[in-house]
């Protein structure tokens, strides 16, 4: 493995790394539960996406064999972590529907631009 593939894999390391470290920061110290729900599933994800992407380029250059898991785990990462995040705020919005804000263009909230 060359040296300029050395490095590269390590920025890249360390960038996913601190997106880790920026999700988990942001679900220990904001406050509003949207706000704790969009750091993680956001910056943890790429984070974690780049470490492996990382594991599966030190495995290609050095050339061991690449372990299909290392695939699969970014897959099911890449495709459960919207959807489990999309369920989790659909849910804190059926809980807190008094507290949720009025549609603009309505001073009571009932309806939206679409209704005549």
């Amino acid at each position: 493995m060359s040296w300029l593939v050395a490095i590269a894999l390590s920025l890249l390391l360390a960038v996913g790394c601190f997106f880790i470290v920026v999700g988990c920061f942001s679900l220990v110290r904001l406050q509003e539960f949207f706000r704790r729900l969009h750091g993680p599933t956001k910056a943890s994800t790429l984070g974690v996406g780049c470490v492996l992407l990382v594991s599966v380029g030190y495995h290609l250059f050095t050339g061991t064999d690449p372990q299909p898991r290392e695939l699969l785990i970014t897959a099911f990462l890449f495709v459960t972590a919207p959807i489990s995040a999309h369920l989790m705020a659909k849910a804190a919005l059926a809980l807190h529907m008094a507290e949720r804000p009025p549609l603009p263009g309505n001073a009571d909230g009932e309806g939206g631009a679409g209704d005549a």
